[in-house]
């Protein structure tokens, strides 16, 4: 595809460093250097969140205005600009990504970087709520005061003194309660899969 009028005019007008020339060049081409963002990170599997996309978009933009524009200098017009951009972008987002890992495999930063934590905390938040709706459904399996038990104890995190006094129960019935209720959910599951 090649060069639009529309996008040689703001060309011209950013090198020319026209009043609102760079405002016009960001808005029109924010939202490709996002998608390039977002493609990237989900390609080599890695999280972004908002900060680490304003962080990597600051990144593009510095590369864009380095050098009085020079990589905008260097635009031939031999394809689309959003084409030139798309692949610039794309080499700074994955420079910048490679760098991280550098730093991270060298100890110079977190061994875990922004994006990594948000991926863990997703998957433990994943985890947490596939464990609690098992549990959940083996608690329906159980004894009315054992099923108490055992949601008060897993689900709600109370302690054997509280659940006590609740229920109006020995602290010391609890464990051995807690114990059975497992291994006749452990039965079931087992059942279960065999089914």
């Amino acid at each position: 595809m090649a060069l639009t009028d529309i996008d040689k005019n703001l060309l011209r007008r950013c090198l020319a460093e026209e009043p609102g020339a760079w405002k016009d060049f960001v808005d029109r081409f924010i939202g490709l250097f996002t998608h390039v963002i977002h493609h990237t990170a989900h390609a080599r599997s890695i999280r972004v969140n908002d900060n680490d996309v304003d962080d990597l978009l600051s990144e593009v933009f510095l590369v864009l205005l380095a050098n009085d524009y020079r990589v905008l200098r260097n635009f031939r017009g031999n394809s689309s600009l959003a084409t030139y951009l798309t692949v610039i972008s794309r080499r700074v987002v994955v420079k910048k990504m490679v760098e991280r890992r550098m730093a991270e495999a060298l100890g110079h930063v977190s061994t875990k970087s922004k994006m990594e934590y948000v991926s863990e905390e997703h998957a433990r938040h994943q985890q947490v709520v596939e464990d609690q709706e098992e549990i959940q459904n083996m608690i329906r399996q159980l004894p009315p005061t054992d099923a108490q038990i055992v949601e008060q104890y897993h689900l709600q995190g109370k302690s054997y003194q509280q659940i006590s006094s609740e229920l109006d129960i020995p602290e010391n019935s609890i464990g051995p309660t807690l114990s059975r209720a497992r291994n006749r959910m452990r039965e079931n599951q087992s059942n279960t899969r065999t089914l």
